[in-house]
């Protein structure tokens, strides 16, 4: 019956500039009202709700305040380089750089490469793609530099 994730909202302070961001980042305005604004990620599959409020100052966790959005492998390698072209900061992740990501996930038996950043309401952006599904041995979290690297 489920065929995938088609909603995700989260909480920002300031609409017009979360629009705007947003829009950077090449999704498209799909709804807005006075409070929220909804934008596709893939137009009739799934979307994001942006609801201005004043509570947005919630603790960060992962569980109420993160979205991962998926790219393709071929674009992981230029993503810091796209990233940073349209004023976007890398913010340090389980003790990675900016400069050392994008980084692999040890998902046993998984393997995904990501990178992250906050929007302007400090909610975690992450951007991934599966590299592997099927690694056979454990491996620890590591730069993508070094993951493509790792068997020269």
């Amino acid at each position: 019956m489920i065929k995938g994730l088609y909603e995700a909202h989260l909480p920002v302070s300031d609409l017009q500039q979360s629009i705007i961001f947003y829009e950077k980042l090449g999704l498209e305005l799909a709804y807005v009202q006075q409070q929220f604004a909804f934008f596709w990620i893939v137009k009739g599959q799934s979307w994001i709700g942006l609801w201005e409020c004043k509570e947005e100052k919630l603790d960060y966790h992962p569980s109420i305040r993160h979205l991962a959005f998926k790219i393709d492998e071929e674009d992981v390698r230029r993503v810091k380089q796209w990233l940073q072209s349209i004023g976007i900061e890398i913010r340090t992740a389980f003790g990675f750089t900016p400069s050392q990501q994008p980084l692999v996930l040890p998902n046993h038996p998984h393997a995904h490469a990501a990178i992250y950043f906050a929007d302007p309401d400090g909610n975690s952006i992450e951007l991934i793609t599966p590299l592997r599904l099927d690694v056979a041995e454990e491996f620890p979290m590591m730069s993508l530099a070094t993951w493509y690297n790792r068997d020269k």
